[in-house]
């Protein structure tokens, strides 16, 4: 630690640097260290500079470090700013400085002009035969078109001090320049929903622009635009697209001040290529033989003569926006844990952990068009063979077509897969590496306790958000779906908060929530949402709650204020469209394909019951959402229902016992999280829910929205003792039964597979779901004891009450909270408590100690505490 007050990590709009940022007013951030105890931020100062201008705001006397908005600063487009923030501390003296930069994009239409989306011209498809691939290819992955590639040869008069690549594709691109992939970004731009706004990358190519003649290029494949998409059993064309397009604007200045610009126009040729088909779901199909005879296709010189010219889709630039989070990149390679053969000369690839990207391939001394089949499991079978029966339509194969040279390496670009388990086929002289992809959101959190199985619990949940955050937060990465489910992203958002920096991943996803709304307000049960689809309907309780639950924790967690003004109308809006269908106040309609408690099991929870308790406490949210924004009109009135809506569930489900209509855990969990019952009722309830666990044998029967209540609510109610036994159950339904198993990612249901049954019902079991995995939230807030209190935000106001319990006898967390580092690791050893605390400046915390040990308030800096045992 520093022995001064030192920013460090600083940010713009939620991202370490970004490139293309289309903000004119963007927002800063910074965190801070200190090793010094009661340590604080007073006062800031920052320094912008860039295009030809310095704004200084001289010396700010304020303790906010998060989301600062630079009074009088705007910023030009295409243009790169350095900053720099200087800190006062708590004694009003000089700490450190740290600086950073950030580069707007285009900021508005007007910056495209000149550039159209092309596409492939279908009236000029040549006719002949298809190349030969050997054995017939799986329907469905036959169906799919190629990666097509497009190039446009241009002419740099000297090599420039400066060069910009803007580019999109309504499909999937992978751009080149001079024979160099360009940037590490996969399956750009991702998926957004294309009629409100499609996102374009930018990228500093100035070292890749010579003087003299230059090729740009781009390889362009269906993606979710018009690919197959979610689990209809047909190539869904329809939903947003029927072919690929791709725009492009090339800026280049000189040192004399000019400037050449090249754009998508009809210029362009195109070519199919040598990835002969292609698919997210389906798979890929890549021919090298094709490749070679292509070889130099992105170099000045090539005689493109035999390619087609493009076809000119339109010029329209009013959805095109800079990328507003990070993108899906590789994070991580994993090596094989066993290679095992198969019968009929297959090889079986075991990488050791369920994971969701794709494998690099290795071929040796493979003739000329031998075809090297990959196909892709989560789990194997009784026998030992892939089991593939879950993908439903999703082929997960990948096919390589050797072009005979000594040694081939081969990486699928445009599809994405979740497995564990390759066989491949047709070749045996290989290796394979796994590849991990996912959206690149910064892990923040680490927790390690005593217990082995806990730490798998908590290595399941991590890469079940790294393997379903792949542009969007998904339900599932394997099979026919991967959607955007929204009741999994809020009950998981706590989880997922504490893993990783989440903030600018879900607020752009947030657009895509509040543009998938239904006429009169109704949130959708996915987003992006698509046309003429199954889920294109009204959001269920629970899932269009999410449009409400997630704007508020954003706020909670990161401090930002834009968001929640952003969707407070469509928030509000949500509830009103509830209140107007069920003006009883008890939700019964309007429920759209309601859901209940997803997956519960052994369990029925009345839906009215969960569809109400939904409807008060979105309602409360909604209140104090207003009360941020200043609106205190609205606060008023969505305080007075939440109000009406708790005591109208009060009146039709609580029993003068402190029953809850259904006698369910769930029943009882939502009551009691969601503050609905009378204060004299809350006690007896809280017994009920115990006995309710208790009767079932000291397992759970909630599903994906009871499970994140459940050891929370526990523990809030001094029933830590029973948390503990819920995460140490190793039977039948638990966490720790699916990780006896083999599990390495959280499944999506509890009875996915047990000894007596096998596997469950086909046509719906993932071995990769997060919701389950909310567990997450109560093992960083009360096992390790880094919470929140009530009113804070952005972790400003801390709870420290770690609580020992169950089989462990230590944990230690570090978290990489908003405003700076805090830890926590506690042990029990020779007959004492011992915790150790790491606050950063600026927070204050409440520290209780179990065992007897009080209470205890601290600032911030590193403290330790010790509580004898006693006998």
């Amino acid at each position: 630690m520093p022995d001064t007050l030192t920013p460090y990590d600083l940010a713009c709009e939620g991202r370490t640097t970004p490139l293309g940022l289309d903000e004119a007013v963007p927002r800063l951030s910074w965190k801070l260290a200190d090793g010094r105890p009661g340590q604080r931020q007073t006062a800031y100062r920052l320094v912008i500079e860039g295009g030809g201008g310095r704004h200084d705001s001289g010396i700010v006397r304020a303790e906010e470090s998060l989301h600062v908005v630079p009074e009088g600063f705007t910023a030009a487009p295409a243009t790169r700013y350095a900053w720099t923030v200087t800190v006062w501390d708590a004694d009003g003296a000089e700490g450190a400085s740290a600086s950073s930069w950030f580069e707007t994009g285009l900021l508005g239409p007007e910056g495209w002009a000149g550039a159209s989306w092309i596409e492939h011209d279908p009236a000029l498809d040549p006719m002949m035969d298809p190349p030969t691939f050997g054995e017939p290819l799986p329907e469905r992955l036959g169906s799919c078109p190629p990666a097509r590639l497009y190039r446009r040869a241009f002419t740099a008069r000297e090599a420039p001090a400066s060069a910009r690549l803007y580019v999109t594709a309504r499909g999937i691109y992978l751009p080149y320049l001079n024979g160099v992939r360009v940037g590490d970004a996969e399956l750009a731009p991702g998926w957004t929903d294309y009629r409100h706004r499609v996102q374009y990358q930018t990228y500093d190519v100035t070292e890749l622009v010579a003087a003299g003649e230059n090729v740009l290029g781009a390889q362009v494949s269906d993606g979710w635009w018009s690919g197959y998409l979610g689990f209809d059993r047909r190539r869904q064309a329809e939903h947003y697209g029927v072919r690929p397009q791709l725009i492009a604007r090339l800026v280049i200045d000189y040192g004399d001040g000019g400037r050449d610009v090249v754009v998508t126009d009809a210029a362009w040729r195109e070519h199919d290529g040598h990835v002969r088909h292609a698919d997210l779901l389906m798979g890929e199909v890549h021919d090298a033989r094709l490749e070679r005879s292509t070889a130099g296709r992105w170099s000045p010189g090539y005689d493109d003569s035999a390619w087609r010219p493009v076809r000119i889709a339109g010029a329209d630039h009013d959805t095109l926006i800079g990328m507003l989070d990070e993108p899906v990149r590789v994070t991580e390679e994993i090596s094989p844990a066993a290679v095992t053969a198969l019968p009929g000369g297959r090889i079986l690839v075991d990488l050791g952990q369920n994971m969701v990207g794709r494998v690099r391939l290795r071929v040796r001394r493979a003739a000329p068009g031998t075809r090297v089949t990959l196909r892709h499991a989560e789990v194997l079978d009784e026998s030992g063979e892939p089991y593939v029966a879950n993908l439903r339509s999703a082929e997960a194969t990948d096919l390589y077509i050797a072009a005979g040279e000594s040694e081939e390496v081969y990486e699928p670009a445009f599809t994405v897969h979740g497995f564990r388990y390759v066989e491949i086929s047709g070749h045996d002289d290989v290796d394979v590496t796994g590849r991990v992809l996912h959206s690149d959101t910064r892990f923040t959190g680490e927790l390690v306790t005593s217990d082995p199985e806990v730490n798998r619990l908590l290595a399941n949940i991590r890469w079940g958000q790294r393997g379903n955050f792949v542009s969007v937060p998904t339900d599932c990465p394997q099979r026919d779906e991967r959607l955007g489910w929204l009741a999994d992203a809020q009950v998981f958002l706590p989880t997922a908060c504490y893993n990783a920096d989440v903030s600018a991943f879900f607020a752009r996803w947030l657009r895509d929530v509040i543009d998938g709304r239904h006429p009169g307000g109704a949130f959708p049960d996915v987003a992006p949402v698509v046309d003429r689809y199954p889920v294109n309907r009204e959001g269920a309780p629970g899932w269009g709650d999410a449009g409400v639950l997630i704007p508020w924790h954003l706020y909670r967690v990161y401090g930002d204020v834009r968001t929640l003004e952003r969707c407070f109308p469509a928030m509000a809006g949500w509830i009103d469209w509830i209140e107007s269908g069920n003006p009883d106040l008890i939700w019964r309609d309007r429920v759209g394909n309601h859901y209940g408690d997803w997956l519960q099991i052994g369990a029925e929870t009345p839906r009215e019951v969960l569809a109400t308790a939904y409807f008060a406490h979105s309602a409360t949210l909604v209140a104090r959402a207003a009360d941020v924004l200043g609106r205190a009109a609205d606060a008023e009135r969505y305080a007075g229902l939440a109000q009406r809506v708790r005591k109208a569930f009060a009146d039709a489900f609580v029993g003068a016992d402190g029953s809850v209509t259904g006698d369910t855990q769930t029943a009882y969990l939502l009551a009691l999280a969601y503050d609905l019952l009378p204060d004299e009722l809350v006690e007896p309830a809280v017994a009920r829910l115990v006995d309710a666990i208790r009767r079932n044998g000291d397992r759970l029967s909630t599903g994906f929205l009871g499970v994140a209540l459940l050891c929370p609510v526990l523990s809030a109610h001094g029933h830590d003792d029973l948390a503990y036994t819920l995460l140490h159950q190793r039977e039948f339904p638990s966490w720790m039964y699916s990780i006896r198993h083999g599990a390495t990612t959280i499944w999506e249901r509890w009875d996915g597979w047990t000894a007596e049954a096998g596997f469950q019902a086909t046509e719906m079991n993932s071995f990769n779901h997060y919701s389950l995995g909310s567990v997450g939230q109560w093992l960083y807030a009360r096992v390790a004891g880094i919470d929140q209190a009530p009113g804070s935000v952005a972790f400003r106001d801390l709870v420290i009450a770690p609580v020992p319990g169950g089989r462990l006898t230590s944990a230690s967390a570090r978290y990489e909270s908003p405003r700076g580092l805090i830890a926590t690791a506690w042990e029990l050893k020779d007959g004492a408590f011992s915790l150790d605390v790491t606050i950063p400046p600026g927070a204050r915390a409440v520290v209780r100690l179990p065992i007897g040990g009080g209470t205890h308030e601290i600032g911030s800096g590193t403290h330790r505490f010790t509580v004898p045992q006693g006998d």
